[in-house]
């Protein structure tokens, strides 16, 4: 398997860890929405605690967002930056969306 698609799944630490998991129905006339995207992973790739992230978007978007603790989570919640995009999802990409938040006790992989 080529190594491009390992890099698709985030290198995560040892556990415990936290993941961040956010679920998303996004309108179909979405105009920006990508550029943001982009922007707050570059963003969030420099916030301290940030440990990586996985997206998939179909119909139903979900990415996965992994940090090393609880106050990390909270900074990058509310990093200003990151407001903004999330009263713009609210305003004009998402129809509706869900966040939850987990610690991750346990993982294992293949290969």
């Amino acid at each position: 398997m080529p190594e491009r698609l390992f890099s698709l799944i985030a290198n995560t630490r040892p556990t415990p860890y936290y993941a961040v998991i956010f679920t998303s129905l996004k309108f179909e006339e979405a105009e920006g929405y990508e550029k943001m995207a982009e922007k707050m992973f570059e963003l969030a790739q420099n916030q301290e605690g940030f440990l990586g992230v996985e997206s998939a978007r179909n119909e139903l978007g979900i990415t996965v967002s992994y940090w090393s603790s609880l106050e990390a989570i909270k900074n990058w919640k509310h990093n200003i930056e990151h407001l903004e995009a999330q009263e713009l999802g609210k305003a004009k990409w998402y129809a509706a969306y869900k966040t939850r938040i987990c610690k991750v006790e346990r993982e294992y992989s293949f290969p």
